[in-house]
């Protein structure tokens, strides 16, 4: 009750703010719609608990909605934050603001990206709260059975959810047009802005300083503009370098602070760098928000974004003998989904990067999470130094720079040799996802790949070809290595692609939401692998494997189908079980009630319960999981327990099919004849890979 109040507040303060609506001279739009969706998003949330919950319960079946409902106030924060943002009352820092926030894509692909992922997990955070809430054993069997029937296969159709859904999960048609619109809208009122206030009714001519910012602000990305346009500003400074023997400067330009890259040369040199990086926009890649350069004296000025320092760099700062990992999991995960929705948007514009690591990954805390959530940016885009003779200095600094590059492009390099040192290779979205998964190695243990590995160069790189890889030094969320381990498959086809790769990190943060740790020391693991759901639901949908930019509008029916496709595949598992322990008992057939109560009480896998009984076995088989790829299928061996509903797993389990399950047993529940000819009789071709 407390977290939801909280909420509301946050609500409160931005309905007060937006009482000057019309004072927001920059992303006006933008900002309305962003309220708009949170007072939407607290609407649905309040209605389901009034609707399900009872208030006297709040202190005894409330708990599972305290986790969800921090994360959903987290996310208002932010918001809030950024509204505040754009409505500067200061006259003389609204220039500033302008400059700092008219190209930003923040308002769309990350507060309400985060929005839209939240909302579906508060809502089935509800759902699990209400399935326990009163005393009449009737009424609780009637609220799983309406749950269950949520759930309907049929409604994994975009078409239908939207029908169907759409209003309480924040996909309407119009909230949809509006994710669109309102960034057109915006730029459209800023040049009206600028227009109204140069026109003849402005009370003062404007300044010659005043003209060149409405050009800079009106202009095309990627436009070259003289440098006394910053130079010539009052304020205009240059306060520190960043980095040792860096070229980049943090400076202070109309009450804002950016960063500002000094490049020497023919500026010819530089242009497809420039129109690159000018016509990036996302708020996990860095770009250059504007270009200023001086002909005559041959330098070029590129103006970003300031951020703190790279991920590596932090990782060594807050890693130390009392914390193990850098990164609480939840937090860990919110990183790597920056970083693979970054990736994402590059790839979808046809961008490989070819070297992504730790260094070439920007970070700064965000200023209203102080749970230690961080922005991250995948900086150096278009600036691959994959080369025979010389490697990154970047690299050189984090050990052999073989470690982050794919077993294929070592290979292209040996192949290629000493002829090709001073060229380039080819770069591939696949050979992406191995560096990716090496980043991810690094974010969950602190720890750089092979790090206590003293081989280097040549007897690395064969280590590499030869299907080796880091091994965990403790037992981390088994989701994650699971995950990370799929990415840095030897076979560049098996490894899936960053737009799989986002749509499962969201899940798997999805539940670690759902099942916080409290401190204990062994997290609960999922019931299924979520890579088994993404690969069917991908052969379902094959928009989602096409190439193009993903749709933050497109996320609540994303999580919608992988709660439908997780719902399915876990009752199959538990009729299947219950079949072998019970014997004939799955023939008795009883109506559709029972199929969906079965259903329903397939769904308590999610419980932390479940994940803690889980748990123990992951650890195991995260701690033995050295150089076990050659294992084979015939070691495995399950040890039935007679009369009971839980399954021991002697072996560590392949990802795609663990088997252990922990949902209460209930006599009126009965399997279905049909259920059983949905269940894949087979896992994944690569789960015996998992173990390497």
């Amino acid at each position: 009750m407390e977290q939801l109040r909280q909420v509301g507040e946050v609500l409160g303060s931005l309905k007060a703010l937006m009482i000057f609506r019309d004072d927001i001279k920059v992303n006006q739009r933008q900002c309305a719609l962003l309220v708009d969706a949170f007072n939407l998003a607290f609407d649905s949330v309040a209605d389901e608990i009034k609707k399900h919950l009872k208030l006297e319960e709040r202190l005894t079946k409330w708990k599972a909605l305290e986790s969800p409902l921090r994360e959903l106030h987290r996310v208002f924060r932010e918001g809030e934050q950024y509204v505040r943002n754009c409505l500067e009352p200061r006259s003389d820092h609204r220039w500033g603001r302008a400059v700092a926030l008219s190209q930003s894509t923040d308002c769309v692909e990350l507060h309400l990206h985060n929005l839209l992922w939240c909302v579906p997990v508060v809502l089935e955070a509800v759902e699990a709260a209400s399935e326990t809430s009163g005393c009449d054993q009737e009424e609780m069997l009637a609220k799983r059975i309406f749950f269950s029937k949520k759930y309907d296969r049929e409604w994994t159709d975009p078409k239908v959810f939207e029908h169907e859904f759409g209003r309480l999960y924040l996909a309407s048609r119009d909230v949809r047009r509006r994710l669109d619109s309102a960034p057109r809208e915006d730029r459209w009122l800023l040049s009206e802005t600028v227009a109204e206030r140069r026109g003849s009714g402005s009370p003062r001519p404007w300044r010659k300083q005043e003209n060149r910012l409405a050009e800079l602000l009106l202009g095309p990305r990627g436009k070259l503009h003289q440098t006394s346009v910053p130079a010539g500003w009052p304020d205009f400074q240059v306060r520190r370098r960043l980095g040792t023997g860096s070229n980049l400067k943090e400076i202070q330009w109309m009450g804002e602070s950016f960063a500002m890259k000094h490049a020497i040369g023919d500026i010819e040199q530089f242009k497809s760098e420039i129109d690159l990086l000018s016509s990036l926009a996302h708020p996990n890649v860095q770009s250059y928000m504007y270009v200023f350069s001086d002909e005559e004296k041959k330098e070029c000025f590129m103006v970003m974004e300031l951020m703190s320092k790279d991920l590596s760099s932090h990782i060594k700062e807050v890693c130390c003998a009392r914390r193990r990992v850098p990164f609480p999991p939840l937090v860990a995960v919110d990183i790597m989904l920056q970083i693979a929705r970054g990736m994402s948007y590059l790839h979808s514009r046809g961008i490989y990067h070819g070297d992504l690591n730790p260094r070439n990954i920007l970070v700064k805390s965000r200023s209203s999470s102080p749970e230690g959530y961080m922005l991250a940016k995948i900086a150096n885009v278009g600036a691959s130094p994959v080369k025979n003779s010389k490697p990154a200095a970047a690299n050189q600094a984090a050990g052999s720079p073989c470690i982050w590059y794919a077993p294929e492009v070592l290979s292209e390099q040996e192949q290629a040799g000493a002829a090709s040192a001073n060229g380039t290779f080819k770069y591939t979205e696949k050979a992406d996802v191995y560096s990716f998964a090496m980043v991810c190695f690094e974010l969950l243990t602190g720890k750089v790949p092979f790090d206590e590995n003293h081989l280097q160069g040549d007897k690395m790189s064969r280590n590499i070809k030869a299907d080796v890889r880091p091994l965990f030094p403790f037992p981390s969320p088994k989701c994650l290595v699971s995950l990370t381990k799929r990415c840095w498959q030897s076979e560049p086809t098996q490894r899936p692609s960053f737009a799989s790769i986002c749509r499962m990190l969201r899940y798997i943060k999805r539940f670690l939401v759902l099942n916080p740790d409290n401190g204990q020391p062994e997290l609960p693991a999922p019931p299924l692998d979520y890579f088994d759901i993404e690969t069917n639901l991908s052969r379902r949908f094959p928009s989602w494997i096409k190439e193009g930019e993903e749709r933050v509008s497109d996320i609540p029916f994303q999580m919608y189908a992988y709660r439908v496709m997780e719902r399915e595949r876990t009752s199959m598992n538990v009729i299947k079980d219950r079949s072998s322990d019970s014997g004939s008992e799955g023939a008795s057939v009883s109506g559709e009630g029972s199929v969906a109560h079965a259903s329903t009480l397939s769904d308590d896998t999610r419980s932390s319960s479940v994940g803690s009984t889980k748990s123990s076995s992951h650890a195991s088989s995260e701690s033995n999981n050295k150089g076990s790829s050659a294992r084979k299928a015939g070691d495995e061996k399950t040890q039935k327990q007679t009369g009971e509903q839980k399954s021991r797993i002697v072996r560590p389990p392949p990802p795609v099919s663990p088997r252990t399950r922990g949902v209460n047993s209930d006599s009126r529940t009965r399997p279905t004849a049909k259920s059983p000819a949905r269940r894949r009789t087979s896992g994944h071709a690569s789960d015996s890979e998992l173990s390497l």
